[in-house]
């Protein structure tokens, strides 16, 4: 089992566990003082990863917004932004999304075998298309990354991939940002999806942060023994 990337996953929901509504319009579940603690998350980050249906209905940046961060990062001799990843089951992904076509920094894909070619040769030079085996697993996709020099992942979901990474024991980390109102529409996606985890009413998350932040509440969790408190 190879080495893998200190991996902190970073969440809004709604008081009823909601990722967004059911509805085309974005749902905003934080406000600018949190966006911009994510963004200090993002800076200190070697690479941001999101699922391709975060890509496909959020259409994200993830960009460093701030220009002392990014000024703070050139000097380090890093690019502004941490390299973007995405992973994908089906290889659809748009090369006009902002996360192709925004940001001076490297972009990795991850498909299964029987997507690379069409993959690669729908997104040319954007992004580095990566072969994940016949089902591409986080565990694996973590490996990789830090072959690449990635020492600081953060995982900014959707919920399919947060359930991946925290129902295969693979985050040390959770930032969870509770917004001050309900969704209550069960079409719409939630924080995690059915599985079992290894935080259960026995094996319970140690609280190490609860933060008020406006109208929203920063929930932190140490997830393993790795946790980093700075």
């Amino acid at each position: 089992m190879g080495d893998r990337p200190y991996t902190l996953l970073s969440c809004s929901m709604s008081l009823d566990g909601y990722l967004d509504s059911a509805t085309d319009q974005r749902l905003l579940l934080s406000n600018e003082a949190d966006f911009d603690r994510v963004d200090e998350v993002r800076a200190d980050s070697d690479a941001i990863l999101v699922g391709a249906t975060t890509i496909r209905n959020d259409n994200p940046r993830l960009l460093v917004r701030s220009e002392q961060r990014r000024r703070r990062r050139l000097a380090d001799g890093l690019p502004t932004t941490p390299v973007k990843v995405t992973v994908t089951a089906g290889g659809d992904l748009d090369p006009r999304t902002r996360f192709f076509a925004e940001g001076d920094c490297q972009k990795i894909v991850y498909c299964p075998t029987d997507r690379v070619a069409g993959t690669t040769a729908r997104l040319g030079d954007l992004a580095t298309v990566v072969d994940g085996g016949p089902a591409v697993r986080m565990r694996g996709v973590g490996e990789d990354l830090h072959t690449r020099g990635v020492r600081r992942l953060m995982v900014e979901g959707g919920g399919a991939v947060h359930t991946q990474f925290l129902s295969h024991g693979l985050a040390d980390e959770l930032q969870l940002v509770v917004a001050p109102f309900f969704v209550g529409d069960s079409r719409a996606c939630r924080f995690v999806g059915d599985a079992r985890f290894p935080w259960c009413s026995e094996n319970r998350a140690r609280l190490v942060e609860a933060r008020p932040i406006g109208d929203v509440v920063l929930l932190r969790y140490a997830l393993s023994d790795r946790f980093d408190e700075n």
